[in-house]
């Protein structure tokens, strides 16, 4: 169940410290604080923040290019996994994607991490494609799911967005 406590924004420059900290617990090739800034400085980019009472539980970002949406990362602090907290983010990537007028969603996973698989599936998205060490040494799958802006993924969004509320 989600906590009670946990609400969503909009990442700022001011995030960055505490972000970058559970990114460097989180990615074997964490990004900067310098490159969250160039991401955060572009218009045609979305980063949010999941938190309770202050504290980090988890923050996702979603590049917009013409109609498609790719989600750029998804993190959720270890305290928080299993807590609904990458579903929530998601949900409200999605939901700026199509409000910015994408119809295609996008992103690229690690090939052992089929935790984060299966959101994504539930979010529609399937795997077309490899790109071979693309984390290193890890494989990375790509995954797509396309007409975000249709009725039939709309009804998905709302049955995942049910179930976040149960």
């Amino acid at each position: 169940m989600v906590r009670v406590g946990l609400t969503y924004r909009s990442m700022t420059v001011d995030d960055i410290p505490v972000v970058t900290g559970l990114e460097q617990v989180t990615y074997t090739t964490p990004w900067s604080e310098q490159v969250f800034r160039d991401e955060l400085a572009r218009p045609d980019r979305i980063y949010l923040i999941a938190e309770e009472d202050g504290v980090l539980a988890g923050y996702a970002g979603l590049m917009l290019v013409g109609e498609e949406a790719h989600v750029t990362t998804v993190a959720v602090d270890d305290a928080w996994r299993g807590k609904k907290v990458g579903t929530g983010l998601m949900i409200r990537l999605v939901d700026g994607a199509i409000h910015n007028g994408a119809l295609h969603l996008t992103l690229e996973v690690r090939a052992s991490n089929v935790i984060a698989q299966d959101l994504y599936r539930r979010f529609g998205m399937a795997p077309v494609g490899v790109r071979k060490n693309y984390y290193e040494n890890e494989d990375a799958l790509i995954m797509w799911a396309h007409d975000i802006g249709g009725t039939e993924y709309r009804e998905r969004l709302a049955t995942i967005r049910e179930g976040l509320s149960a």
